[in-house]
């Protein structure tokens, strides 16, 4: 018996097949792209992306944000600071007129290039420079300004954002247009900012309060969970550029909302970073998301995909 079934094994002689085009394949050129003609336009090349893995999920992210838009669910954009370092503030704001942002949040640092970029029009310096000489986080202005501003706004009941979108939004800063906070201040966006104390350069500032801060970030919590609470029924989050912080408490928000026995369902995420992470991964595409919804994790480069984001939501305007 043995050496039969060896003997049966020792040949290809009576393999069963069946016919290619009776399988079930994942690959169908009618999904294929095509190449891109030198006049087509943006939504020509939409169109012309192969119907394959991020380029269909691309597509389906923005189909996802229109749905939101026209039910008026909030679509709500966090980002890390480096969105604003690589020049992405115009693509922000524009975004904010056009119906695309209804809440914005960020970590301290954002603030700090915020507020750089509108006083002077010149943020980050060379860190490994700097850091030799005890420099490194040193800018006076920066440190005064921002402070000031947060602790007038801890004495008003203001949220961190709000004081500083408000500051900035009143000054009389040569590039105050350029400003993401500023601008959501004068358009009426709620803007939140998550800080760890003793990660950003301002809070070893003398104008520095550790009160101030933590009331007005805080206080940043609860609006957060209030633009959560309108993703219900079709909203959106975007975490663009944060590997943490704002995981951390996108996570710990939507627990909060649920546990207030609000719901909070049906509902899409995305990320966009140049790399994966833990956190964005598991804490905004995986573990939030209700019997509804999708998550997405887009990579790429900031500079390179937020305004390809943007340019394919205005082809859908």
């Amino acid at each position: 018996m043995r050496d039969h079934a060896q003997a049966r094994l020792s040949s290809p002689a009576g393999l069963k097949t069946y016919p290619l085009r009776a399988r079930k394949s994942k690959v169908d050129v009618r999904k294929f792209g095509r190449p891109v003609k030198p006049h087509d336009t943006f939504r020509q090349f939409l169109g012309s992306l192969p119907d394959f893995l991020a380029a269909s999920d691309f597509r389906d992210f923005l189909r996802l944000m229109q749905t939101a838009r026209k039910k008026g669910r909030s679509i709500h954009f966090a980002f890390g600071a480096h969105v604003i370092k690589v020049g992405l503030g115009p693509v922000l704001i524009d975004l904010m007129k056009e119906g695309w942002i209804s809440a914005l949040s960020t970590n301290g640092a954002g603030i700090i290039h915020d507020f750089e970029i509108a006083y002077c029009g010149l943020t980050s310096e060379e860190v490994k420079d700097e850091i030799r000489s005890g420099r490194f986080g040193m800018a006076r202005e920066t440190g005064l300004l921002l402070n000031q501003a947060i602790n007038a706004g801890a004495a008003e009941g203001l949220g961190l954002g709000d004081a500083v979108g408000r500051m900035i939004a009143e000054s009389r800063f040569p590039h105050r247009r350029l400003s993401v906070l500023g601008s959501a201040a004068r358009l009426g966006i709620p803007v939140t900012v998550h800080v760890a104390v003793g990660t950003d350069i301002i809070h070893f500032h003398p104008s520095a309060s550790g009160e101030a801060i933590g009331q007005t970030s805080l206080r940043d919590f609860f609006v957060f969970c209030q633009s959560l609470e309108k993703m219900n029924g079709g909203g959106v989050f975007i975490n663009a550029g944060s590997a943490v912080i704002l995981p951390e408490v996108f996570l710990k928000a939507v627990s909060f909302v649920r546990n207030k026995g609000l719901k909070l369902d049906d509902f899409s995420t995305a990320v966009f970073d140049f790399t994966r992470h833990y956190r964005p991964e598991q804490n905004v595409v995986r573990r939030p998301l209700g019997r509804k919804g999708r998550g997405f994790y887009f990579v790429g480069p900031h500079e390179i995909m937020i305004p390809l984001l943007a340019a394919g939501l205005k082809t859908l305007a």
